[in-house]
């Protein structure tokens, strides 16, 4: 087998897979920020006294995590516009998808950490005189989102690698620009060896760059 890899030019660099790329990368920040803001809200509801909310929080978890994720992007994409009259074009589409699946995982996550935080330390932002919310934006939530920094992140390298089942809607995303090549030069072997070779630097130097991090925030613990 002859490997041919002089189509990759500058230009087909720049006006191809940097497209997607900024596309693929668009979409995983969004989505990670939209999903630790309403992942937090859903795991300080799994966690509430109040039996309504919990319930709510725990079915919401559970369903959505028992989806496929492409089902869940054909969905919001097909019938979310039959509600609202319009289409929600591909990129409102998977940012909506992405925030709501993604908020599922960062939900659990972000209950273990809030869980790992010592119940004592709460106990005395009462004893300050600080309500519930108080409490947990000054005190719990920020040693949370410490204890689970990693994590989070290596959820969000997940997401990364997710944004390629936006090609199912025929967004112009990372996968889609090799398949753009290789439907252009007739060169699929080729074009779908350089998006793995794409997608394993980048996930890897992510999964590096998460482990420094990890090294950096890690609290020593003292018995």
């Amino acid at each position: 087998m002859n490997l041919d890899f002089s189509f990759l030019t500058l230009k087909v660099i720049n006006n191809i897979i940097l497209t997607g790329l900024i596309f693929s990368f668009k979409i995983t920040l969004i989505a990670m920020v939209l999903g630790i803001i309403l992942g937090t809200f859903i795991a300080m509801m799994r966690l509430s006294k109040f039996k309504i909310l919990s319930s709510f929080a725990l079915a919401y978890v559970t369903i959505i995590r028992s989806i496929p994720l492409v089902m869940v992007i054909l969905w919001v994409f097909l019938l979310i516009p039959l509600f609202i009259g319009r289409s929600l074009g591909t990129e409102y589409s998977a940012i909506i998808t992405f925030t709501l699946f993604e908020a599922a995982f960062y939900a659990e996550i972000m209950r273990a950490g809030i869980q790992s935080v010592k119940r004592d330390q709460a106990n005395a932002g009462y004893a300050l005189g600080m309500n519930y919310f108080q409490c947990m934006s000054y005190i719990v939530l920020p040693q949370a989102f410490r204890n689970m920094l990693p994590v989070l992140l290596t959820q969000t390298i997940v997401l990364f690698q997710d944004t390629s089942l936006v090609y199912a809607i025929g967004a112009f995303d990372l996968l889609k620009g090799f398949s753009i090549i290789s439907k252009n030069f007739n060169r699929p072997v080729e074009a779908y060896i350089l998006a793995t070779i794409v997608y394993f630097i980048i996930c890897f130097s992510l999964s590096y760059l998460v482990k420094r991090i990890q090294n950096r925030v890690r609290i020593c613990k003292y018995s």
